[in-house]
């Protein structure tokens, strides 16, 4: 596996049809590190990580990866350095499972190659990282969207990245699969951003969480820090509760509807 990336974003702003979606949003990814970007449906998280992999050009700021601008990068170093999981994807059509996941060997063969023994190994491993072995042969257009997830996501980790980008990575996968990918993607020892709703998950799964609303970071530290049923409340428009979970000792919170007026109030309980 790679050696982990570093990535900081500065003063990222990125506005579209007149509408400012990002206004000014600082973030860092140390080596290794799992980065989570939360924050409510609308605050510009998608948008955040498709400026952070180059699928969007920041209207002003920038990206460095391990010191270098995505931007100027060329797109096959991009791609051998970065693996990116979507939230949709139409990757696939009249492949199988395996050719899909071979996908993420293109970045590293030369024009023309025809795949070698590592890339082999990777897809092996790839496969075997997501339980998938058996699948290699069957075709991919009609599986479930879960099913099609997990591809996906070994697609990603056949791509042997440095730095891996994972928007919404546990839509439509069970809670065992979820687990399963959020513990694949933290054996990598890999750096990795992933947004996520879940904030419970955000809490066991993140060293580092980067707080969103209306496109700016209104809190950033452990999960510990941010995750405040006050701080929480004000950003979701919900009462909280923050709890130990007995088990990993993370952070834990639940939530209810109450009258806006009241949500300030919300104790702060952590």
């Amino acid at each position: 596996m790679r050696v982990p990336a570093s990535l900081a974003a500065t003063r990222l702003r990125f506005s579209a049809a007149g509408r400012s979606i990002l206004g000014g949003v600082d973030l860092t990814v140390e080596p290794g590190e799992t980065v989570g970007v939360i924050g409510p449906n609308g605050s510009g998280k998608s948008t955040l990580l498709r400026c952070l992999y180059a699928w969007h050009a920041p209207s002003s700021g920038a990206v460095l990866l391990d010191g270098s601008d995505v931007l100027t990068l060329p797109p096959t170093t991009r791609a051998q350095s970065v693996a990116v999981l979507a939230q949709h994807s139409e990757a696939g059509l009249g492949l199988t499972v395996a050719e899909v996941v071979a996908l993420g060997r293109l970045p590293h063969r030369r024009a023309w190659g025809q795949a070698d023994g590592a890339d082999a190994a990777a897809i092996g491993d790839a496969l075997r990282a997501v339980g998938l072995v058996s699948w290699r042969d069957r075709p991919f257009a009609p599986l479930s969207g879960g099913e099609k997830q997990r591809v996906l996501f070994a697609r990603a980790l056949a791509q042997r990245p440095a730095l891996l980008i994972l928007d919404e990575p546990t839509n439509h996968l069970d809670i065992r699969h979820q687990l399963e990918l959020l513990q694949a993607a933290q054996a990598l020892g890999i750096s990795v951003v992933t947004t996520l709703h879940d904030l419970n998950v955000a809490a066991r799964w993140c060293d580092r969480l980067f707080l969103l609303d209306h496109g700016c970071i209104v809190a950033t530290g452990t999960p510990d820090a941010v995750l405040t049923p006050r701080l929480i409340g004000s950003v979701y428009g919900v009462g909280v509760d923050r709890d130990q979970d007995p088990r990993t000792g993370h952070p834990r919170l639940s939530y209810y509807l109450e009258p806006p007026h009241t949500l300030k109030g919300t104790a702060d309980a952590a």
